[in-house]
């Protein structure tokens, strides 16, 4: 994921009454504040300082320049002085970039011993961006609102939350996710209307029999796959495996050749996700276990039997945490630990948990795969790191998308699990697995999800908000008589936003 090119606009807001010289204050002001959050933080996309805006002509030229701008992902404006919000009606209804409202002045403090009229016109944030705020939200702009001084370590936190949910905006924007095979049958959660998810999400879902992918099977060198065996070796530790020597080699053989086939394919089209299901594996050996790891690993998005909201789901988080991924990955909520005082779950997958998320190297493992009546199977198999994170589905209703979001705190595997060879993942939610378990049920969160040690909930939250589609969060001031009013305010909201 290259975000070298990628940029963030910053606009300053003022009028012509003020005349040059203060105009000439508000320039350098707002190079200079552009220029600090540049240099001075490390943040995932270049600030881009444009001139000031003073007209209703300029603002919307500006407007449709970010529109037609393919480096753009988004806008920051600040009302530096009083800025007439009448003039930017146009250029608000014709953009389509996402908005951060900067409500911040230039002086952190108040002169008080020089302190006059000419200071008070020049320095006017506080009555100017009232009156931006008026406008927007007489308009139903979507954006957000980050308010203090732009020194202030929280308030970039803040502006870099924006920045990384806008990189997933931008990445739904022109995703292509590619489902080899079609859902599991009878399973519900996993369907959609991948229509709307194209005019809501932005992102385009395309379906191909497994024989598209076999074309690519076919053409592999055998040159090519020992190549990537020998890799193979390398990189991981071949521990233990509970097949034959013989079945051992045929697995990691046809598991290098899928590899190698899928990443073809992936390329072939432009794609940044993918979706296989067990139910449909004619012309493979074994069901793309290893080779979806290694592939999510690298960036792309994945989704097991047919989920596509899933798999775009994890690649727009592994794109909002570019540069900073310390695991991200799909999963799925497998087993309870009810025991008191202790209770944990635990999160897993048949083969495909993305590696990114693992404590220390994994091992490469072969064995039987009890479903799907195919060969034994490759696979990575580790015990996820320690460490705070988030858990997010997306789902659909009908009318309307929603994600939900779990805090969670991913913990030590205090006991061995020799028989389960598989990449997995033990967590406590918050506030607490009953509660947790239950606001997630009512909200209707599917069983596949994202894990993600990267991505925030500020980040998600953000990211709905410029997508206009509903979130709910489940944290630790989580209340299940509170989450049912809010469920059933949404209800009325989101449908009355749809007419």
């Amino acid at each position: 994921m290259n975000t070298e090119d990628l940029e963030v606009w910053f606009i300053t807001g003022s009028q012509e009454l003020y005349g040059k010289e203060v105009l000439k204050r508000v320039e350098d002001n707002s190079k200079k504040l552009v220029g600090h959050l540049n240099s001075e933080n490390e943040l995932a996309v270049k600030i881009v300082w444009k001139p000031v805006l003073k007209d209703a002509h300029q603002i919307k030229t500006l407007m449709n320049g970010a529109n037609g701008s393919e480096e753009c992902i988004g806008i920051v404006g600040w009302m530096h002085t009083f800025s007439p919000a009448k003039m930017w009606i146009a250029g608000l209804n014709v953009m389509k970039k996402p908005f951060l409202h900067f409500h911040t002045q230039f002086d952190q403090k108040i002169p008080w011993n020089s302190i006059d009229m000419d200071y008070m016109n020049t320095n006017q944030s506080a009555h100017g961006g009232r009156e931006f705020g008026f406008i927007a939200t007489r308009m139903g702009l979507k954006r957000k609102v980050v308010a203090g001084h732009w020194k202030d370590t929280k308030v970039i936190g803040k502006l870099e939350n924006w920045i990384r949910a806008a990189l997933g905006w931008n990445e739904s924007q022109k995703m292509k996710v590619a489902r080899l095979g079609d859902n599991m049958r009878f399973v519900a959660v996993t369907e959609g209307n991948k229509v709307d998810a194209q005019i809501d999400l932005g992102y385009e879902v395309h379906g191909y029999a497994l024989g598209d992918l076999l074309e690519h099977v076919k053409e592999v060198d055998e040159s090519d796959i020992e190549n990537l065996i020998r890799r193979y070796r390398e990189e991981y530790p071949i521990t233990r495996k509970t097949v034959t020597d013989e079945e051992f080699n045929v697995s990691i053989h046809e598991s290098a050749k899928i590899e190698i086939s899928l990443r073809r394919f992936l390329e072939s089209g432009d794609f940044k996700a993918f979706t296989t299901t067990f139910e449909n594996l004619h012309g493979l050996h074994h069901l793309p276990g290893l080779a979806a790891q290694r592939l999510m690993r690298d960036g792309y998005g994945f989704g097991a039997e047919g989920d596509w909201k899933t798999a775009a789901l994890v690649r727009t988080m592994k794109a909002m945490s570019s540069g900073i991924d310390v695991g991200t990955s799909f999963i799925e909520d497998y087993v309870y630990h009810f025991e008191s005082g202790n209770i944990k779950e635990l999160g897993a997958h048949m083969l495909e948990v993305c590696e990114s998320i693992a404590d220390g190297i994994p091992s490469l493992e072969v064995h039987p795969l009890s479903i799907g009546n195919k060969g034994a199977a490759a696979r990575s198999v580790f015990t996820a790191k320690r460490g705070p994170a988030v858990q997010a589905s997306l789902v659909e209703f009908g009318d309307r998308f929603r994600m939900i979001v779990n805090k969670v705190e991913i913990v030590k595997q205090e006991e061995e699990m020799p028989k389960l060879p598989v990449a997995r993942a033990l967590w406590t939610p918050k506030p607490d697995l009953p509660t947790a378990a239950t606001a997630w049920i009512l909200a209707g969160g599917a069983h596949h999800s994202c894990l993600s040690y990267s991505v925030n909930t500020e980040q998600l939250e953000d990211l709905c908000e410029m997508l206009g589609i509903e979130i709910v969060i489940i944290d630790e001031d989580t209340i299940i008589r509170e989450l049912k009013k809010e469920l059933r305010n949404n209800e009325i909201y989101y449908r009355l936003h749809k007419l």
